[in-house]
């Protein structure tokens, strides 16, 4: 009986020990938490977009924002509020205009998509640039047309080894983490309804 006793308050004792310990971890662990995070008043941008990861390959949004000849379509994306919508999972496959692409358009053009007025026709004119997939230059040859994002299709023409999308030429490619960035040399814009 005596060691029954002394079992049952030696594990008494050993679960209060335990319980006790585990709260202080608790505490200790909330002390050493870093005072630097963020609550949605400190931050304006939420979402996957805003994540730092300097090990995993780019994704396409992170490439277009390394690439000083994409400075006009990064400004676009984010007028847009589409960041988010370019780190998915994919694949995605973005035919992103130049600078000089952005700049052939007639003037005024870029800064009249930009105000806050216009975000839906530009997100619609982005989303044109944007369809599901992960196909080379050589594969896309395959195709008549290929839908985008937007809902709406895009001719694909092949001239020698040229191949041109809605009208602009693919001039090189980058593969991403979540898919491929074709560069191209025009902004495509969505066919008129």
């Amino acid at each position: 009986m005596k060691t029954t006793n002394l079992k049952l308050v030696s594990g008494l004792f050993l679960m209060l020990l335990l319980v006790f310990s585990c709260k202080n971890e608790a505490k200790t662990e909330n002390k050493n938490t870093p005072a630097a995070t963020s609550t949605t008043a400190d931050t304006e941008k939420k979402g996957q977009a805003f994540i730092t990861d300097d090990v995993s390959t780019p994704n396409v949004l992170q490439i277009a924002i390394g690439s000083p000849d994409h400075t006009t379509l990064v400004a676009a994306v984010q007028a847009a509020e589409l960041e988010n919508a370019l780190v998915n999972a994919g694949p995605l496959m973005v035919f992103a205009p130049t600078n000089a692409a952005f700049d052939a358009l007639p003037a005024g053009t870029v800064e009249n998509l930009l105000k806050p007025e216009n975000k839906d026709a530009l997100a619609n004119i982005l989303k044109h640039h944007v369809t599901a997939g992960n196909y080379s230059k050589d594969f896309l040859k395959k195709f008549k047309k290929i839908g985008q994002a937007n809902d709406q299709n895009a001719i694909v023409e092949v001239k020698g080894d040229d191949v041109y999308v809605g009208g602009a030429k693919i001039i090189g490619s980058v593969k991403a983490g979540n898919g491929i960035v074709h560069v191209v040399d025009k902004v495509i814009l969505p066919p008129s309804e």
